[in-house]
């Protein structure tokens, strides 16, 4: 049975491979979205993340699609306390930032598409720095009061509005952000290494990277000169171009041999081995996608591999 990880401060203990809900209504239909998050939950994972405005961008969409279809699965299985629901507020069409009264009637709007009472871990999907974070706080603070939100995070945010967050939270003893969903992955680095993560680690956030195959890049699927038909394919193969893309493929690959792993499964190792994070977020349209994805949870590299993609991701 894989252990599961505790959530920073947070009373939460989660699965080390976090489910993204962002292809639940995009491109994974109800039905395949239900026998991918069963498969999930059968393996022992217990960590679904979601928005308020995932699939907002596919025409004939409005946002919310895949809060609704975790809605029914939950209610289908009955399994609402065995499984921890992230979502998210900023982004949906018809409920755009973060004011104070923004936050509460997304909040409110989830939790009817999630056929629930409470959401476990609430994330500011993306920062408005012109609202005050006493404002955004507060309001947070209020739904946690309220028993709607169990726990509350924060992505896509800058250091200092970060520091700025957590300094009111603590000095005014209000709900304190537990963890961060940064941009993250053996491609992306600077995007949370360095002020972000130094400011995470002394506040004993815990760090749940998105993007943490960068679009699919490191499934090793995307190669020089090979062409893939996916929504993501123009972003991953812009990585396969590149020099370093290039230098992380060549030692994913040999080390994933070495281990008789997918290069996915090796890529998510390396990224959950990394300070602060506790589990990284990656999706599965498809049932064929899941096992690599669920392997992490099993694989730890050693000293050696961790500093060799270290380096050639540098």
């Amino acid at each position: 049975m894989t252990s599961l990880r505790k959530l920073g401060s947070s009373d939460l203990e989660v699965f080390p491979l976090s489910l993204g809900g962002n292809v639940f209504g995009w491109t994974a239909d109800e039905a395949t979205s239900f026998a991918v998050l069963d498969a999930y939950t059968a393996a022992g994972g217990n960590f679904v993340d979601t928005a308020d405005s995932y699939s907002s961008w596919i025409e004939g969409n409005s946002g919310g699609e895949s809060e609704t279809i975790i809605g029914k699965w939950v209610k289908a299985r009955g399994n609402r306390s065995d499984v921890v629901i992230a979502t998210k507020v900023s982004q949906h069409p018809e409920y755009k930032g973060l004011s104070g009264a923004n936050i509460k009637a997304a909040a409110d709007a989830s939790l009817r598409r999630l056929d629930t009472d409470y959401i476990d871990l609430y994330y500011t999907h993306f920062d408005q720095p012109e609202v005050p974070v006493e404002e955004i706080i507060g309001a947070l603070d209020e739904l946690v009061r309220a028993g709607k939100v169990r726990n509350i995070a924060v992505s896509n945010i800058t250091p200092e509005r970060l520091r700025e967050s957590l300094e009111f939270s603590d000095r005014e003893n209000l709900a304190r952000y537990v963890a961060i969903q940064p941009h993250y992955n053996l491609v992306s680095r600077d995007t949370y290494e360095g002020e972000l993560r130094d400011i995470a680690a002394t506040a004993g956030l815990a760090a749940v990277p998105y993007f943490a195959l960068a679009a699919g890049f490191l499934t090793g699927k995307y190669r020089p000169g090979t062409t893939v038909e996916s929504a993501r394919a123009g972003r991953a193969g812009a990585y396969a171009e590149s020099e370093r893309g290039l230098r992380v493929l060549t030692a994913l690959d040999e080390i994933a041999a070495a281990h008789d792993a997918q290069v996915a499964t090796v890529a998510l190792a390396w990224l959950a081995a990394q300070p602060t994070v506790a589990a990284p977020i990656a999706s599965a349209r498809t049932l064929d996608q899941l096992p690599a994805l669920l392997a992490v949870a099993d694989l730890t590299l050693t000293e050696t591999e961790i500093s060799r993609l270290t380096q050639a991701s540098a």
